[in-house]
């Protein structure tokens, strides 16, 4: 399966801190005594460094993908419409998280081809493959991180970086997680708006009627409920954010 190359984004922060020659080393993993000695039987470390990158799933999922942009701007419509518990949190995470797949399909499928695919046929090996494979990683998480951002951490990074494409991740991560929280903020507040326009208009229209001891919510919430789906909101939304890493 082509989503298999995932473990390539799992374990690539790994080889940040780790010499080259520690990929072709092995680890002991089982001896056992004979009567003519002992056996050793040994796992290779990117075996070892793989089922370790496991545990970092959702780190990876959250921090290099576009999925904190989504499930920010799906949490605060729902805040803005006025309802605490629907959509569950469970539908919220799993429209966010095959959305993310969906815009994330092109980088995974540039990772298979020309890191996975090499690394399994036996023309490359494990070092080279997580270097190449974070080559289409880096070039999604530039173009979505601000600026400003990345100077920011760039800056406090400490040494001069010529290019953007020179810089490391460990730059590049928190630069962009920082952007793609900002940038769903910012959609989250321009769909506020709207949905704040008509919690005024209510409240003022029972205030001039003199129902003050009625609570507005038990007519606005109806109200932007049937305006957002009139609207086909969570179509138009979706396809926004879809459009917004394509542009």
């Amino acid at each position: 399966m082509k989503y298999r190359a995932l473990w390539l984004l799992l374990t690539f922060f790994l080889s940040i801190s780790i010499p080259e020659f520690a990929w072709a080393q092995s680890l002991p993993l089982v001896t056992t005594k004979a009567a003519g000695g002992g056996t050793v039987y040994s796992v290779p470390v990117e075996t070892v460094l793989a089922l370790t990158a496991l545990s970092f799933l959702p780190a990876a999922l959250i921090l290099l993908t576009s999925f904190t942009r989504i499930l920010i701007v799906f949490s605060l419509l729902r805040q803005a419409l006025g309802l605490t518990t629907m959509p569950p949190n469970i539908v919220l995470i799993g429209l966010s998280f095959f959305l993310t797949l969906f815009i994330m399909n092109p980088v995974f499928e540039n990772i298979y081809q020309k890191a996975y695919q090499p690394y399994t046929a036996g023309k490359i090996n494990f070092a080279q493959a997580v270097d190449i494979g974070t080559v289409p990683l880096k070039e999604f998480m530039l173009k979505q991180t601000r600026r400003d951002d990345l100077n920011l951490f760039a800056k406090m990074y400490g040494k001069p970086i010529n290019e953007r494409e020179d810089v490391p991740m460990t730059v590049l991560i928190p630069a962009f997680a920082i952007s793609e929280i900002k940038t769903g903020f910012l959609i989250g507040f321009v769909i506020y708006l709207p949905f704040l326009a008509i919690d005024f208009a209510v409240a003022s229209i029972l205030t001039s009627l003199g129902m003050v001891m009625v609570s507005p919510m038990m007519f606005s919430l109806p109200l932007k409920l049937i305006v957002f789906a009139l609207a086909d909101g969570w179509t138009l939304l979706s396809l926004s954010l879809v459009q917004s890493y394509f542009n």
